[in-house]
């Protein structure tokens, strides 16, 4: 019989990812993050690739970010809402870590499984965070597409993109509770 964590799993199935817009300071602390960051680096790793990394964005790196998104969606004609919006993601966070995709070649592990672990990171930080106390929330956002913003602001290479921007930091309030989906509607169960 296997041993339960009640705790744990009533924390599963309590989370709620909290607004990035709802965030702000204080952040974890340097030595608070890495804790988070060891967390979500123990996700499902096929092959032992580590088909991801971090990046941390503080302070100045969030204002030069903010800065960098009216010129990127001018270039693809994103309307100035969406700039706003995008703006405000990074302008308005306290802490953001970037979890960057890097897809490796390998023999046995396909890509779409490399791309699926980046995911299950994004995830075990998410829950990580808002274990630890938190408010925290995954983003992307077109910002998280376009590759020049993403090899000029972020120095991503060729190979790597985002798999999403974890904004991290306290929350001003307690968002409602939202609707969840029908466990009937969404299970089929096999038995022959």
């Amino acid at each position: 019989m296997p041993t339960p964590n009640p705790q744990a799993l009533e924390f599963l199935l309590t989370r709620r990812s909290r607004p990035a817009k709802t965030l702000q300071g204080p952040a974890p602390d340097q030595d608070r993050l890495k804790t988070l960051l060891t967390a979500a680096a123990r996700t499902p790793d096929h092959g032992k690739l580590e088909p991801w990394r971090f990046v941390v964005l503080q302070g100045d790196a969030l204002q030069r970010l903010t800065n960098a998104v009216p010129e990127c969606g001018a270039r693809i004609g994103k309307s100035p809402e969406d700039i706003a919006k995008a703006q405000a993601a990074f302008a308005n966070s306290p802490l953001c870590v970037a979890v960057i995709e890097i897809q490796k070649d390998s023999p046995k592990v396909p890509a779409i499984e490399q791309t699926y672990s980046a995911g299950a990171v994004c995830l075990a930080l998410l829950n990580a965070a808002l274990a630890d106390g938190w408010g925290a929330n995954w983003l992307s956002g077109w910002v998280s597409h376009d590759r020049d913003y993403l090899e000029t602001e972020l120095g991503l290479a060729a190979n790597e993109r985002i798999a999403g921007f974890l904004h991290i930091g306290t929350e001003k309030f307690a968002p409602p509770e939202r609707p969840r989906p029908d466990l009937d509607d969404i299970t089929t169960w096999v038995n022959v």
